[in-house]
């Protein structure tokens, strides 16, 4: 790598809320909060949704209720005479 022109990255935890698994990787995103894992200090970035808890990746079926969502956006955009 070209010296100078590339960001500097750190060590950074992503931790999934819901699921409370931790990804240790480096990113160049930072944190105010740090915690110490493996001897190593790591920036934690807290995340409502990751690869542990995304229904792609789960294989989890999530029903989205569409009814009404028709009936919704015609009184919304409806003309007024």
């Amino acid at each position: 790598m070209k010296a100078g022109i590339h960001p500097k990255t750190h060590p950074v935890c992503f931790r999934d809320v819901s699921s409370g698994k931790n990804f240790l990787t480096k990113s160049t995103i930072k944190s105010d909060r740090k915690e110490t894992i493996d001897g190593v200090e790591y920036f934690v970035v807290v995340r409502d949704i990751t690869m542990d808890s995304h229904p792609v990746y789960t294989g989890e079926k999530r029903f989205v209720d569409s009814a009404g969502r028709v009936e919704k956006f015609q009184n919304k955009f409806r003309r007024k005479r």
